[in-house]
Formats: structure tokens, C-alpha cells, sequence
């Protein structure tokens, strides 16, 4: 039996390091448990999950994501500014503070204090990683087909 390969309709089991161009890890599952999931399911921006495509379990590669392949580039309509007075007076602002907002849907969007003062506050919507280069390694342990997955899933009651 020929191993299944990284595709649509696909559960995948792999460890993954996210690391800067300098080497600062962001996030990795190295030292823990491996991350699961399916193809397509939103866990994995689409574009990583493309990355991986072809892949199959014993693979190990380290792929190197463009900023337009990985968390886009940094947009400046992104950064907005917003009077102070719209802040609660008992918050401590400081360049980096990661702030809260809610969107037209009351979704939780999150941006970044660029710099204030006391009559405005530059908020930066893009993501945090938006603009970088970010180097992508994989190891992937386990590729099922996602239907046969869940059809034991639902047998097992789970």
C-alpha cells in the first residue's frame, strides 16, 4: 500500500516549528504534543497548507514562506487612529500593548498600540506577522483520509 499524500479531504498529524528569519521561534509543537487536523478545516491558514501538499508521513522539510505566501504584507489602511478619548482612562497605553476591539460582527479584533498621545491612539490591525519571511518546518507523523477518520470517530461515539 502506497502512503497517502497532503491533499483535500485529508487528516494530517505533524509537529511544526514557525520561526523568524533570525531563528526566534514563534510557535512549535516540537516539544509537545503533535498538532491534527484537516485539510481545509481553518486550523492552517490555506496558504501553509499548500506548502505541505505532496507530503507524506516520515517527511521533514523546512520550507521558507514569503510574506505573501505566509501572513500577507503589512497593510497601511490597516493602521488606524482613534481618539484617546475612546480608551478607558484607567488604561496604561504602551507601544506593543495588544488592545481588544470588537468588529461590525462583535468579533474579537485584536491590534497594536503603535504610539499615542494624549489626544490620539495609532492602532495597527495588521497581524503581527504580517511582512515577514517566515521559515516553515514539518515533520509529518500520520495522513489519513478525513472521511474514513470520521466515520470511525462516529462509530466509536466520539
Amino acid at each position: 500500500m502506497t502512503s497517502l499524500a497532503i491533499g483535500p479531504n485529508c487528516q494530517v498529524t505533524m509537529h511544526f516549528a514557525l520561526k523568524l528569519a533570525d531563528g526566534a521561534v514563534v510557535d512549535s509543537t516540537f516539544d509537545k504534543q503533535p498538532a491534527t487536523f484537516v485539510v481545509g478545516d481553518g486550523n492552517l491558514p490555506e496558504n501553509f497548507e499548500q506548502t505541505i501538499f505532496g507530503l507524506q508521513a516520515g517527511d521533514h522539510k523546512e520550507l521558507v514562506l514569503t510574506p505573501e505566501y505566509a501572513f500577507g504584507m503589512t497593510n497601511p489602511n490597516n493602521i488606524q487612529q482613534i481618539a484617546r478619548k475612546s480608551f478607558d482612562p484607567g488604561l496604561e497605553l504602551s507601544p506593543g500593548l495588544v488592545v481588544s476591539f470588537a468588529d461590525a460582527n462583535k468579533a474579537e479584533l485584536p491590534g497594536v498600540v503603535k504610539s499615542f498621545d494624549d489626544e490620539i491612539v495609532e492602532i495597527d490591525f495588521n497581524h503581527p506577522l504580517a511582512g515577514q519571511t517566515l521559515n516553515f518546518e514539518v515533520k509529518v507523523l500520520a495522513v489519513e483520509p478525513a472521511d474514513e477518520v470520521s466515520q470511525v470517530t462516529e462509530k466509536e461515539g466520539r
